[in-house]
């Protein structure tokens, strides 16, 4: 989804203040940016496959990044990745998916949601840094925070659903952090690494 022009204005959240670059005027000056939505460490941009599409090949083929990731197992092909980009590309409205980049433009991640559904205006959220040597850095919670505010504030939804395996200890804080609850588990859902492993379903309601 291109995100360009409309405003989310200023909210504090977990610490992480969202700013639409378009319309900001810092210390007089505009910010030297086109798009996306702005965190304290971290900026949402659209997918850019010259941009963003080599780097989702390295990571999710890399078993480190896929440890605890649902997908990824798998080999992923660039004919498969490229689809998904295409995919994303015709926003169809069911799902919305960021590249998670630095301040200063670098792409270290991606954030997303899917599985829109907007009678209930509920949807499943996820992210990944891919960057390692920026893990435990803040930049996974920062990205987290402006994705569910963009979540409530733009699209208006009211709960956002997320699932993690059983021992990602990482991701359960993170979320844990930014407010998400567990509301159940499915007990041995994942075959990982040798072991069947529970998926924990976690909520975050809007008011909550």
């Amino acid at each position: 989804m291109l995100i360009t022009g409309a405003s989310l204005g200023k909210r504090q959240e977990g610490g992480a203040e969202i700013r639409n670059p378009k319309s900001e005027i810092d210390e007089g000056r505009r910010r030297d940016m086109t798009y996306g939505w702005e965190g304290e460490k971290v900026r949402l941009v659209p997918l850019d496959r010259d941009k963003h599409l080599d780097n989702a090949l390295k990571w999710f083929n890399d078993p480190d990044i896929t440890e605890w990731l649902e997908t990824g197992d798998w080999p992923l092909t660039r004919g498969a990745e490229e689809d998904f980009f295409r995919a994303a590309e015709r926003q169809d409205r069911v799902s919305v998916q960021f590249a998670v980049e630095s301040l200063q433009g670098e792409h270290v991640g991606f954030s997303g949601l899917r599985s829109i559904d907007w009678q209930s205006r509920v949807a499943v959220s996820g992210s990944v840094i891919g960057r390692k040597d920026l893990w435990s850095k803040g930049l996974g919670g920062d990205a987290v925070t402006v994705r569910n505010r963009y979540a409530f504030d733009v699209l208006g939804l009211r709960l956002l659903i997320a699932s993690v395996i059983a021992g990602n200890s990482r991701s359960l804080a993170m979320l844990a952090k930014a407010g998400y609850e567990e509301a159940g588990r499915v007990p041995e859902r994942y075959w990982k690494r040798g072991a069947y492993r529970d998926q924990i379903l976690l909520a975050l309601h809007r008011d909550g």
